[in-house]
């Protein structure tokens, strides 16, 4: 048995690697981290959003799920229980956040609170997933908290509940979604960097891929594979001519997470890097040095990282940024090739059919 913050042996058995002090950057998605460590150095901000709270609806929220969901303690859900103090024991969160239970079948789970993080996960995630597929949301949300996600997650959660109440007021809505927009291209990074801390909590890699593939597709593990399950991805990314591209960024754009088999994609491979083994093997940034942390070294690495997607990525309009950037000679014809692929020409003969695709469609997502 290992011991719980608190003190009590109360955590499950199975040893897993402990990572004493360590910072969130040092799972932090690039694109998350650059503008993490931006908004902290930005003198006053945290007090800034913190003098909101008596415009958000933080203190309903927090009644709400303590009157009408269950909470999650040693007498209550007591499994769940046991996760949540061992990824806090994982990951050295000192204090360990309240978690609750909400009736609700669609699965999902989120990480929100200004002054102190909650969580909450529906009892359609508890009832989809299994112990250490469980085990590797519990991390995920446990790593929104220690990064300061949630402060950012109440405020999105606050804007698009307004931007929805003034629809109607044309100039007012068009601010609200461009802020809105902003912070859900964020918050989808932000995704990313909390799947990663999932599997430090977890430290099973198959299990984080099950979750992924059961909010996707349900409950029918017989029926799929990881392997054909990441083939998606592939296909996904390489896949189409400009017009799928521009549909993909329209499909995407009202998402707070970015798609599940991205997710799976982008999780396997930073399991195969060497930062992730360089955390496992106890090489990690330290929190005590967080303020310390160069913004410009931030910013540079996350443009490095923007500019590898951009050079490795089997996206159609990336490969057209990218000849365009090296300078493409017949640069009409490479426009003209690129929306065309596959047969179809402009006056509608040839191969490619037209997409119907609608570009706002959103679906119901899970944690």
């Amino acid at each position: 048995m290992t011991e719980s913050p608190g003190g009590s042996a109360n955590v499950p058995s199975r040893d897993r690697r402990r990572f004493p002090g360590i910072s969130s950057r040092s799972y932090e998605h690039p694109a998350d981290r650059s503008a993490l460590v931006a908004l902290r150095k930005l003198s006053g901000f945290d007090t800034v959003f913190k003098t909101l709270s008596g415009l958000l609806p933080e203190r309903s929220l927090r009644l709400l799920f303590l009157s009408d969901s269950v909470r999650v303690g040693e007498q209550q859900f007591a499994h769940l229980n046991d996760m949540l103090r061992d990824a806090c024991y994982i990951l050295d969160l000192e204090k360990v956040p309240p978690m609750y239970v909400n009736q609700d079948p669609q699965p999902n789970a989120m990480c929100i609170g200004l002054d102190e993080p909650i969580i909450v996960v529906t009892t359609g995630l508890v009832e989809l997933l299994d112990e250490e597929e469980m085990r590797a949301v519990v991390g995920h949300e446990v790593g929104h908290a220690l990064s300061g996600h949630a402060v950012y997650r109440t405020i999105l959660l606050f804007l698009t509940n307004l931007a929805m109440k003034v629809a109607w007021i044309p100039l007012g809505n068009v601010a609200i979604m461009a802020i809105v927009t902003a912070l859900r291209e964020w918050f989808r990074k932000s995704e990313l960097s909390a799947d990663r801390a999932g599997l430090l909590v977890g430290q099973d890699l198959q299990a984080s891929m099950r979750g992924l593939m059961k909010l996707a597709g349900g409950n029918h593990l017989h029926e799929m594979n990881v392997d054909a399950f990441l083939a998606q991805a592939d296909e996904y990314e390489s896949g189409g001519d400009l017009r799928d591209s521009v549909l993909k960024i329209l499909n995407l754009l009202p998402r707070s997470h970015p798609f599940t088999t991205v997710r799976a994609a982008e999780l396997k491979k930073w399991a195969a890097s060497r930062d992730y083994q360089r955390i496992m093997d106890g090489h990690y940034p330290r929190r005590d040095e967080d303020k310390d942390t160069s913004v410009s070294d931030s910013f540079r690495d996350s443009a490095a990282h923007y500019a590898d997607s951009v050079r490795n990525s089997k996206d159609p309009l990336m490969g057209l940024v990218r000849d365009i950037a090296g300078g493409a000679g017949d640069l009409g014809g490479k426009l003209r090739d690129t929306v065309f692929r596959g047969g179809g020409r402009p006056d509608g003969s040839g191969g490619a059919n037209g997409s119907n695709g609608t570009g706002g469609a959103d679906r119901p997502e899970g944690s």
